[in-house]
């Protein structure tokens, strides 16, 4: 049998997981999971922005992708100090090229499991569109079989990111997104993604394990509130103080509303990055019924799991705050900053439940909950039934790449998933 058509024995892992970002860290968690129960026997590596932090928390080997070999603690002014930097990165780069070869040489399979790193909204390099490419390529001249899963993208603003994708997507032996508006962000740029397969994200693939709960809404609920530094990051404008400082009046005077109406609230972080904006929307609410505020500290996906299922509905931002309290089974509103926020509560039905950041505004907001309040009985029955098929769905997927397929190729399979 061909190195190809077996079963994998050595993984790779690719992603942007460092620990400060809980979604990132939901999506490894739930493909170690898998992989782990599905092939006990693999050796995983993982090729990540914070190695030391991920091979202490999941006790595995990491690599950074982008390794620094020489470090500048100021910018140089003069152009001899320029010229030594523009030579140790020149240098730098065919020592990554041959610890990459060093790494993947022996290895089965390379796969980036979920998150939205197709986007050169963080620039090319890091976790990027051109390292991601380097490893791809890399991987293939080891002839690694490369599994491109679940993955989100978007936005780009340069043609260099958008060549980087579509040379890194041609090297995929099997490819599939999280949902149909990637898809359509990728057709934007030139890419056949109309064959490929779409499956949820694979944070709804976590071990649901004390992750539900009984939930009402009313007075002495608790509602669960996440915001979001720069929500408009994604914007090709760049990141607009005036729109932030909006969006978290919009965000506080709603929840001052919930506080008058004897609700409380328990605030949600997605990224560590976030505590700045929560800092600025506490300011905002002030001291009004602080005692019915509960901030408590989140330092891990569990931290955050535990949290949300702690209370009876969610508004969030980030999009995996959104997708967590959905596989806890709340009722949700999000605030979308980008439009896998809005493809995710359309795929849960729940599209009335959506609101812009970039316009939103404390009425629209009152109005949507008054909404949800009014149909959350109904709505849970609705959310418990898709998160099961998403969770059927992942499960077909992670064997279909763990085991690969008859003769090797994945990339002839174009049956949609269930949605």
């Amino acid at each position: 049998m061909s190195k190809l058509a077996g079963k994998p024995r050595r993984i790779v892992v690719f992603g942007p997981f460092d620990g400060t970002n809980l979604g990132n860290e939901a999506t490894l968690q739930a493909a170690l999971y898998h992989f782990h129960r599905i092939q006990p026997d693999a050796k995983l590596i993982c090729v990540c922005t914070g190695a030391r932090a991920t091979a202490a928390t999941y006790d595995i080997r990491a690599i950074p992708i982008c390794r620094t070999y020489i470090s500048f603690w100021t910018p140089p002014r003069n152009w001899l100090g320029k010229t030594a930097r523009t030579l140790c990165l020149v240098l730098g780069e065919p020592i990554r090229w041959l610890e990459g070869f060093l790494t993947l040489w022996g290895t089965d399979l390379f796969i980036v499991p979920g998150t939205g790193l197709l986007t050169d909204a963080y620039g090319l390099t890091s976790w990027g569109p051109y390292s991601l490419l380097r490893w791809s390529v890399i991987a293939k001249l080891c002839l690694c079989r490369v599994a491109v899963v679940s993955v989100g993208a978007g936005p780009f603003h340069s043609l260099k990111g958008k060549l980087c994708v579509r040379m890194l997507l041609s090297l995929a032996d099997f490819r599939s997104y999280r949902d149909e508006s990637t898809v359509r962000c990728l057709q934007r740029i030139g890419i056949q993604a109309d064959r490929d397969r779409v499956f949820p994200d694979l944070a709804f693939s976590l071990p649901k394990e004390a992750t539900t709960g009984d939930s009402r809404l009313g007075p002495g609920a608790v509602i669960g509130l996440g915001v979001m530094e720069w929500a408009n990051r994604y914007s090709k404008h760049g990141s607009n103080e005036a729109a932030q400082m909006a969006y978290l009046q919009a965000v506080a005077k709603m929840a001052g509303w919930l506080l008058e109406r004897g609700y409380k609230i328990r605030l949600l972080i997605g990224d560590f990055s976030d505590g700045g904006a929560k800092q600025a929307f506490l300011q905002m609410l002030g001291q009004r019924n602080s005692e019915c505020i509960i901030d408590e500290p989140i330092h891990s996906v569990e931290d955050l799991l535990s949290q949300i299922v702690a209370t009876d509905a969610v508004l969030a931002t980030r999009f995996h705050n959104v997708l967590l309290a959905l596989l806890c089974e709340r009722p949700v509103i999000s605030i979308s900053f980008h439009y896998k926020c809005d493809s995710l509560m359309a795929a849960m039905g729940m599209s009335e439940y959506c609101l812009n950041s970039g316009d939103v505004e404390a009425e629209k907001l009152i109005e949507t909950f008054r909404r949800l309040e009014a149909n959350a009985d109904a709505l849970k029955p609705l959310i418990k039934e898709k998160i099961k098929r998403f969770r059927d769905a992942l499960d077909q997927q992670y064997r279909l790449v763990l085991g690969g397929t008859h003769g090797g190729s994945w990339t002839t399979l174009t049956t949609r998933a269930p949605r």
